[in-house]
C-alpha cells in the first residue's frame, strides 16, 4: 500500500509531501518524522527507495509506507509518559519515532515474530542512538523487543494506554487486542484478515518487558540534560532578541533610470539616436524595488552553516570527570 504522496529528495521533502497532503497533522509527529530519517531502516542496496511513499519488503524485513505510520501516528493521539506496544514491531522504524514522543517517562515495548528482525531493529536502534543528529533534541523513551506471536501474549501482562498491530487482525480476535488495552486506552489494528502464526505453529506465551524503575543516576542524567537544555534555549532566546534590536536598518539606494538608446527606421533609412524619457531626471524610486531584486538573485547562494550540536558542546565544557560527561551524552559518537 501507499503511494498517496509524491516522493521526496530527501527524508525531510517526503515529510513535507505527507503534511501537505494532511497525513501529518500535528507537531508533535511532525518532529518525530524529521528526527529519524527514513533511509536508515533501509538496506544499503534499496535505499533509492525509501523516501518513496512505498511500503518495502525484503524477506522478513518489512516497512509499511509512510502515508500510513503517519495515520497511525496521528491516530494514537500520542503524548509523553504514556505506555505503548507495538504489535509486529518490524525494523523498529515506528516504535523509535514513538519514543521521541513518548519522552524518558514512557514505556515503549514491541513484540515480532521473527528472530532475524528483532536483530535487525536491535541495530537500527543502536546506529541511531550513537549517530543520529536528532538524538540529542529529545529525551527518549528507548524501545525494547521481544520475539513472538501477538496473539499469544502471557494474560497477566500490563495494559497500555496505546496499541498498534500492523498484522492484519480476524474479528475474533478483537477483543483479546481491546484487553491489552488501559481504560481509556486507543487501539489501531487492521481487521477482517488472516493473524500471524509463530514459525513453529506451536503455541508459546510471550512475557512482555517488565515495566521497570529508572535508577536513581539515570534519573539524575534525564534532569542534568533538561536542566542543560533550558539553558541553552534561553540563551538562544536572549541572543536572539539582542540581534534583533540591533540589526541596522537596511538603507535603501535610490536608482536613476537609464537612457534608452533608440533606433528609429524612416523610409529606407535607418537612424540611430537617444530619445530623451520624460522620467530620466526623475528619482527613479519606482525602480528601486526591481534593483534590489536584481541584486538578490545575483547575489552568490550561501549554505547555510551545518547544525551544531549545542547540549554537546555544552556538556563537553562543564568541569566535570570525562567519564560522567560522556555518561550524560549517552556514550554517543558524535
Amino acid at each position: 500500500m501507499g503511494g498517496a504522496v509524491s516522493a521526496g529528495e530527501d527524508n525531510d521533502e517526503l515529510i513535507d509531501n505527507l503534511k501537505e497532503a494532511q497525513y501529518i497533522r500535528t507537531e508533535l509527529v511532525e518532529q518525530a518524522f524529521r528526527a529519524v530519517d527514513r533511509a536508515d531502516y533501509y538496506l544499503d542496496e534499496f535505499k533509492e527507495n525509501a523516501y518513496k511513499d512505498l511500503a518495502w519488503k525484503h524477506g522478513n524485513i518489512h516497512l509499511s509506507a509512510p502515508c500510513i505510520y503517519s495515520e497511525v501516528m496521528e491516530a494514537l493521539d500520542l503524548q509523553p509518559g504514556l505506555s505503548f506496544l507495538n504489535l509486529g514491531s518490524g525494523t523498529g522504524y515506528l516504535s523509535s519515532m514513538v519514543g521521541l514522543i513518548l519522552g524518558p517517562f514512557g514505556v515503549n515495548h514491541g513484540v515480532e515474530l521473527h528472530s532475524d528482525v528483532i536483530e535487525y531493529a536491535r541495530q537500527k536502534l543502536d546506529f541511531f542512538i550513537k549517530t543520529s543528529d536528532s538524538f540529542d533534541r529529545f529525551e527518549f523513551c528507548e524501545p525494547s523487543f521481544v520475539i513472538g506471536n501477538c496473539l499469544e501474549i502471557s494474560p497477566d501482562c500490563s495494559q497500555y494506554d496505546r496499541v498498534y498491530c500492523g498484522a492484519g487482525v480476524q474479528k475474533e480476535h478483537e477483543d483479546y487486542m481491546k484487553n491489552l488495552l488501559k481504560i481509556g486506552g486507543i487501539l489501531v489494528m487492521p481487521l477482517e484478515e488472516k493473524p500471524c502464526r509463530s514459525e513453529s505453529g506451536k503455541p508459546c506465551l510471550v512475557q512482555l518487558p517488565l515495566l521497570a524503575v529508572r535508577s536513581l543516576q539515570d534519573l539524575a542524567r534525564i534532569a542534568i540534560r533538561g536542566t542543560i537544555k533550558k539553558v541553552i534555549h534561553q540563551e538562544t532566546a536572549n541572543k536572539n532578541g539582542n540581534r534583533l534590536k540591533n540589526t541596522p536598518r537596511f538603507k535603501r539606494r535610490r536608482v536613476r533610470r537609464r537612457r534608452m538608446e533608440t533606433i528609429v527606421f524612416l523610409d529606407k533609412e535607418v537612424f540611430a539616436s537617444r530619445i530623451s524619457n520624460p522620467s530620466d531626471d526623475a528619482t527613479g524610486e519606482d525602480w528601486e524595488e526591481e534593483q534590489q531584486a536584481d541584486e538578490d538573485r545575483a547575489a552568490p547562494e550561501v549554505k547555510p552553516d551545518p547544525p551544531v550540536n549545542f547540549l554537546r558542546e555544552k556538556v563537553l565544557s562543564l568541569p566535570l570527570p570525562d567519564p560522567l560527561k560522556y555518561y550524560l551524552l549517552y556514550y554517543r559518537e558524535k
